[in-house]
């Protein structure tokens, strides 16, 4: 029964999943794709990530994208380091770039005392 699901819902013919419209009963919780659920379930490609439900009044077995906690988390705090590794740059840049101006004020106004 399950080679069939995995057929019924790799196909590509638009079939109304009954998730959509029924009640349904989450039987795996969301984990990765294997390579080769990636080639064969439609749903994997997505989000990389599917669940397997089972549907109340049809007893169907179905395949549903999505998303990962764990992963969403991870991506965020990488992106937040990024970003704080990104302002630290811009910050020494900043401070740096201070320094050579104030130097070169400095510079100018002794110049200018130095031609009284």
């Amino acid at each position: 029964m399950a080679a069939s699901d995995e057929r019924r819902s790799a196909s590509p013919v638009a079939v109304t999943q009954c998730w959509r419209v029924e009640d349904f009963v989450v039987a795996q919780e969301c984990t990765r794709c294997s390579s080769f659920q990636a080639k064969t379930i439609v749903e994997c490609s997505h989000t990389g990530f599917i669940e397997i439900i089972t549907c109340a009044a049809s007893s169907r077995e179905e395949y549903k994208s999505c998303h990962s906690a764990v992963m969403e988390a991870h991506v965020f705090w990488r992106f937040v380091g990024t970003m704080m590794c990104v302002a630290a740059v811009f910050a020494v840049l900043v401070v740096c770039r201070q320094r050579v101006l104030d130097r070169k004020a400095l510079e100018k106004v002794r110049k200018q005392i130095e031609s009284i």
